[in-house]
């Protein structure tokens, strides 16, 4: 007999047949009218609840879910919709503490497909066909009114301006740091990529932006000047205090040891100082690497401008407990056939600046980590291949170089030469399947640490690998 498909994978199936721009990107597919078609063909479920929303090249994941931990210890029923999913779609719609209830899924599903399969062609905007994101957003919103959310937070997809989470008016919107990605639909300059990631500014609403070159600045204090917007920038207006790593287990004081992570035995401890904050914040965190003490700053600010009454110390304890499946994430293999392994790290930064803060923070964490140490490296056909090479120069005993997995394009002959040109040494092994397994087996041989990164979909492999095997193995976020 066979067993009942749920209701996200009815979903997954029905969406399918929808241009989905993550895995076949497409120009000239971005306008909201369709999604205010289809949210008011819905009785307009993204105005259930108040909201967050965050946009930023780099981060709004960080961000998005440290609010969504922030105001789930101040005792709310706080969803958070966020992309893109590592290994489960439900991931994406949720709250921090995991899934909704199957009965919540069923009815949004059912919501969705019976509304959706009863649009005639011509009734949508400009007759454009429904992209799989509008889809997967509308099932977030409703989703969110039929678990009787008390709070929101939206991670915008790609942009913001014309994203299909720009359909909501949020009590505050976020920004995180901007850099050159997406260039082809986002503009080729720092400047047009932040119009158009400003485009989330909503007329009166407060915008809190992390740290920008002040050319970027600008064009995000004239957006807010035409919208009558506070704006404030976390670097004007919070100040941090030096970033200490501090080992949590009572038996070791060297967090380089074999033990590193596997316990999330090591935290990130600072301070922020702000005239917001009756005290300055005492935080400490999971998620690694200084970049996160910027998203911890946007995310304390914006729920501190939202509620001015909340206790520091809820800010604290929700910062604490936030973790992020894909960002710097540990992976306990103590019970695994790969125990030997000292440390396994999965990151899924494809940009050349997301990946410098990785390779910033693995190279603080694990000083030895040239001698002994792997990585695994694939990214897809439009990242700065040649640029990113550099950043992992003379850092790895061993580098073997895959591609990302089974969907998203990759450029594998561009990869091998942006290596070769670097003078770096590598294996390359273009079937990630067996790229995966050999670089687990190699670093088990020599105790060594893995860093897996240059892709969220690489990631996803990975941990599909990890989980087919005949033993528990256990993701710490």
């Amino acid at each position: 007999m066979n067993e009942k498909k749920s209701a996200i994978g009815v979903f997954e199936n029905f969406a399918e047949e929808y241009l989905n721009f993550e895995k076949t990107p497409k120009k000239n597919i971005f306008w909201l009218d369709t999604m205010e078609f289809l949210c008011k063909r819905l009785s307009n479920p993204q105005d259930c609840c108040p909201s967050f929303h965050v946009a930023g090249s780099k981060g709004k994941g960080s961000i998005s879910k440290m609010i969504a931990c922030i105001l789930e210890e101040a005792g709310y029923y706080t969803g958070l919709y966020s992309s893109p999913h590592i290994l489960n779609f439900n991931e994406r719609i949720g709250t921090v503490s995991g899934p909704f209830p199957e009965e919540v899924y069923e009815k949004s599903v059912k919501q969705l497909i019976d509304s959706i399969t009863s649009i005639k062609t011509e009734e949508l905007p400009g007759k454009r066909p429904v992209t799989w994101f509008e889809l997967a957003t509308l099932l977030g919103m409703l989703c969110f009114k039929n678990a009787g959310l008390k709070y929101a937070v939206y991670e915008v997809g790609l942009g913001g301006r014309l994203d299909a989470t720009n359909v909501i008016t949020p009590l505050c919107s976020c920004i995180s740091q901007i850099e050159l990605e997406h260039t082809e639909y986002l503009g080729n300059t720092e400047e047009l990529i932040a119009a158009e990631k400003g485009g989330i500014i909503k007329q009166e609403i407060p915008v809190i932006v992390s740290g920008q070159k002040e050319s970027v600045k600008n064009v995000f204090r004239k957006i807010a000047k035409e919208k009558n917007a506070p704006i404030i920038f976390t670097d004007e207006y919070c100040k941090t205090s030096e970033i200490v790593y501090k080992n949590t287990q009572q038996n070791s004081t060297d967090y380089q040891g074999v033990y590193f992570f596997r316990q999330n035995s090591v935290k990130m401890c600072f301070s922020l100082d702000s005239e917001k904050f009756s005290r300055p914040l005492n935080v400490s965190l999971l998620l690694l690497g200084e970049f996160q003490a910027r998203n911890a700053a946007v995310a304390s600010l914006a729920v501190k401008t939202v509620f001015p009454n909340l206790d520091e110390s809820i800010i604290e304890k929700g910062l604490e407990k936030t973790v992020l499946p894909g960002r710097f994430e540990p992976v306990d293999l103590s019970t695994s056939r790969f125990e030997n392994i000292s440390n396994l790290i999965l990151d899924g930064a494809h940009t050349v600046k997301s990946i410098g803060f990785t390779m910033d923070t693995f190279c603080n964490l694990f000083s030895n980590a040239k001698t002994d140490s792997y990585l695994l490296f694939a990214c897809a056909s439009d990242k700065k291949a040649e640029e990113i090479a550099e950043l992992f120069k003379g850092k790895f005993s061993h580098i073997i170089l895959t591609v990302p997995g089974g969907t998203k394009e990759s450029d594998f002959p561009r990869l091998k030469a942006a290596f070769e040109k670097s003078g770096i040494e590598y294996t390359a092994i273009p079937d990630y399947l067996k790229a995966i397994p050999y670089i687990l087996s190699k670093a088990a041989e020599e105790k060594a640490t893995v860093l897996v990164t240059g892709s969220f979909y690489l990631v996803a492999e990975v941990k599909k690998y990890l989980l087919a095997q005949k033993t528990i193995i256990q993701f710490s976020h």
